[in-house]
């Protein structure tokens, strides 16, 4: 690997490289963090979408927000029917894996905690409530209050949906990175049987010790595996 190479390599913005196709060519390190949380499809009609009309490159200023990452600038370029390139630029106020927080997390049993949210909600809500939950998962380390607020505020934003599915799964072959070591995912995820307006939903902590994703129909907690 030359310098160049390495220098692309180590950027810390997402770098991807796609064929005519639409098929992954080339991701520098800090896209495969991108694209284990964001279909590769989706990335390529956004490389088309500001991709310039003749060959060549292309800056364009935007806001754009995807899963828990939010972008200010995306540079396409291509030479040719080929092969098409881009670069998005982080937001400063993104929330980098490796910046969640360990503190005030202990070993608790997440179903327990989720069981308790899914009472509270109960008490005021009209809505059939499905759990689905891997019963293989075991006890780690979580912050029980914050967790119960942010999954509390999820449940409130899907206040006129009819039927909440919650499942409690193990993510297969995602990670996230916490001070360099790497964490298996457990995923909450609550999903809508209709769509809601979820626009005014906005969970920030800065001490947060998990990632919360927002979509149309679901919005997904994703905590790290540490089981000591």
């Amino acid at each position: 690997m030359n310098f160049y190479e390495e220098w692309v390599e180590l950027d810390l913005n997402p770098i991807i490289s796609f064929s005519s196709a639409g098929k992954l060519t080339y991701s520098n390190h800090e896209a495969q963090f991108l694209l284990s949380r964001i279909k590769q499809k989706e990335l390529f009609d956004i490389a088309l979408k500001y991709a310039p009309k003749t060959y060549g490159v292309e800056s364009t200023y935007i806001d754009l927000s995807i899963k828990n990452y939010s972008f200010y600038a995306i540079t396409v370029k291509y030479n040719d029917e080929d092969e098409i390139h881009m670069k998005l630029y982080k937001s400063a106020m993104v929330k980098k894996d490796s910046q969640l927080s360990t503190k005030n997390t202990n070993i608790t049993n997440i179903f327990t905690l989720v069981d308790l949210a899914i009472s509270s909600k109960k008490i005021k809500s009209q809505a059939r409530f499905i759990k689905n939950y891997d019963p293989s998962i075991p006890e780690f380390k979580i912050n029980a209050s914050e967790f119960i607020k942010a999954l509390n505020l999820i449940y409130d934003a899907f206040d006129t949906s009819e039927m909440l599915t919650t499942s409690v799964i193990l993510k297969i072959g995602e990670y996230i990175r916490i001070e360099g070591e790497k964490h298996s995912i457990i995923s909450v995820e609550v999903l809508s049987n209709s769509k809601c307006d979820i626009s005014t939903f906005d969970y920030k902590d800065e001490n947060a010790s998990f990632i919360v994703t927002k979509d149309e129909d679901k919005i997904t907690i994703d905590l790290p595996l540490i089981l000591k």
